[in-house]
């Protein structure tokens, strides 16, 4: 701002430049207050009130004369004199902008000597996002980098939540180490600064990895009913399914067997059982990421009674063939 001396000096020798050297009345005028808050894009009428009649006014904002009594000097047409009477000389500024902001003067000569009010416009940004991270899909383990850039006046504040566990970080930029798939989610942006409600916006962030079977078991199952046979396998992209049975042929539908491919799981829907569909299915899932396998017996009501055995991702259907082997030579002792 300044120093204050000299710009009291500066404002005073305004006021002798446009005086005449006519005798006046001392004037009492201010109530002006020390600061006016306004936000960015309203209007503000400055006002300064006097009590008695003057000869010489004028205002100024920093080393600019904005007026002399009724001439403009400003050649900004959004700033225009309200009042200039024995009792009011106010101005209004339309439309504020941040370059508004600063010291303007409100000064009268009486007695040949200045009178001078200072005043000090704050100009107020909401904050707001103006930049701030895409969706994202990483595979699990990968490291994720996140950032939401804001701006405002006053200087905002940026937090980072976790929608799912309400976790809080402080911040422009959220790094999360190693990413685990219980870690894919919305994470919300916040900005504040107090001026307006706060401006939010949120992140997708998808986490990939491969299938892990996570629901199979043996079933019984009564000559000439209905069965079901179910493969449920999480992952992300989701998984394809495909099903063999113990000799390693693919199982594919027909009259009396039909497969429902799901989201998440796989159905094999036995609609007649007869002998032959008894035995052990192998379960196939398998992503862009990785595999994995899980077998299961279809067997008649009194026979070996099991949970199916689930084999780790990427091992090849051959292992799993081999183990759906044993499984039928022990239903046949």
């Amino acid at each position: 701002m300044g120093c204050p001396l000299l710009w009291n000096v500066f404002a005073g020798l305004i006021l002798v430049l446009l005086s005449k050297g006519s005798s006046v009345h001392g004037a009492e005028f201010g109530y002006l207050p020390d600061n006016i808050t306004v936000l960015e894009g309203e209007s503000v009428t400055l006002r300064c009130r006097i009590d008695e009649e003057v000869t010489h006014k004028a205002w100024l904002n920093r080393s600019n004369i904005l007026f002399t009594g009724t001439d403009k000097w400003s050649l900004d047409k959004r700033v225009t004199l309200v009042n200039s009477n024995n009792s009011d000389f106010s101005i209004h500024i339309n439309k504020v902008q941040v370059t508004d902001e600063g010291p303007y003067t409100c000064t009268f000569q009486a007695n040949n000597k200045p009178r001078i009010a200072h005043v000090y416009l704050i100009v107020q940004v909401p904050a707001r996002i103006v930049n701030i991270s895409k969706n994202v899909s990483v595979n699990e383990g990968e490291n994720v980098n996140l950032y939401c850039l804001a701006v405002g006046r006053p200087e905002p504040t940026v937090t980072w939540k976790d929608q799912k566990y309400g976790l809080v970080s402080e911040g422009e930029f959220l790094d999360i180490t190693e990413i685990k798939r219980q870690q894919a989610e919305d994470y919300e942006c916040i900005t504040n600064n107090g001026v307006a409600p706060p401006d939010q916006r949120k992140v997708k962030v998808t986490v990939n990895y491969p299938p892990m079977i996570t629901d199979m078991k043996n079933m019984p199952a009564h000559l000439g009913k209905t069965a079901i046979l179910r493969c449920e396998a999480m992952a992300v992209p989701p998984a394809s399914f495909e099903w063999y049975r113990d000799d390693h042929r693919p199982v594919e539908s027909d009259n009396t067997l039909t497969i429902k491919n799901e989201k998440t799981r796989s159905l094999l829907l036995f609609s007649n059982v007869t002998e032959k569909h008894f035995g052990n299915y192998t379960c196939f899932a398998s992503n862009r990421l990785g595999a994995s396998n899980a077998s299961m017996l279809l067997f008649r009501p009194g026979a070996i009674q099991g949970r199916g055995s689930g084999l780790h991702a990427g091992m090849s259907v051959g292992v799993c063939v081999w183990v759906s082997l044993s499984a039928a030579f022990l239903v046949k002792v």
